[in-house]
């Protein structure tokens, strides 16, 4: 797969040991991801109304939970095929995503796809200590 944005060449960087992972952990923070949210009941026109997104978090058969990202929204298509009612998303900075993550959870970004990475809890919580003073 070729990058086709600066966090997949970020990836393939990292992947390629170009970049360590401290400088991969540190460049991403302010990368833009797409994240799968759960459709509304009732949509008006593409507008979510509800302040409340659901995003995709997965589990597997150990109880390890995964919060599913993509490097952009046309990586998520064939994979949400899979999980009726995640039809959408939304795009924006992992840092914001990093900011509103639970404890024990991991991330998965680009699930199933060769430029991806999963980051387990101990890595989430890393980079949520890399973040940069207390914006919500």
């Amino acid at each position: 797969m070729t990058a086709r944005n600066d966090l997949e060449a970020l990836l393939e960087q990292a992947q390629t040991d170009q970049i360590g992972p401290e400088e991969f952990a540190t460049r991403m923070l302010g990368m833009q991801v797409f994240m799968p949210v759960r459709d509304e009941k009732h949509q008006i026109a593409g507008f979510q109304r509800s302040t409340q997104a659901e995003p995709l978090v997965l589990e597997d058969d150990d109880g390890n939970r995964a919060l599913i990202v993509f490097s952009a929204p046309e990586h998520a298509k064939d994979f949400l095929a899979q999980y009726e009612g995640f039809s959408g998303g939304l795009l924006t900075e992992f840092e914001w995503i990093l900011r509103r993550m639970g404890d024990d959870i991991g991330i998965a970004l680009n699930p199933g796809m060769d430029l991806g990475f999963d980051f387990d809890p101990g890595m989430v919580a890393m980079l949520c200590a890399l973040l940069p003073g207390d914006k919500a």
